[in-house]
């Protein structure tokens, strides 16, 4: 486990915005609670609740990942119109300690899905 710093910065905020999440038209997600994350030089992601997501349309896989900073992550594929996303989506459901904000919380993949904020 490695803790974030001023070598690999990780910060956690509350979006002010609506975010909406959707795959070939179809509403996903959407929340005024999203968690972005900033995490070193990547991307910010948001963190979505999962009681803000259409869980029907998601289905657990097996593939994990690890790491060193957030911990074990698990994935979601989602099934929209049709169409399977094949882990589209990642959770960290026990993340190590310091990024106890996001557990449970559902982080979509960009170039599988459309994430805006909205007014």
């Amino acid at each position: 486990m490695k803790l974030p710093g001023p070598d690999h910065p990780i910060t956690i905020t509350p979006n002010a915005k609506r975010v909406r999440v959707t795959a070939d038209g179809v509403v996903i997600a959407e929340t005024t609670h999203a968690l972005t994350l900033k995490e070193a030089s990547y991307p910010a992601v948001q963190y979505v609740p999962r009681q803000d997501a259409n869980m029907e349309l998601l289905t657990r896989t097996e593939r994990t990942t690890h790491c060193p900073y957030k911990g074990d992550a698990s994935y979601f594929s989602i099934k929209a119109n049709g169409k399977t996303l094949d882990n589209a989506i990642w959770t960290y459901e026990e993340p190590f300690p310091a990024m106890t904000e996001i557990a449970g919380r559902l982080a979509f993949y960009p170039d599988k899905v459309k994430i805006e904020e909205v007014a």
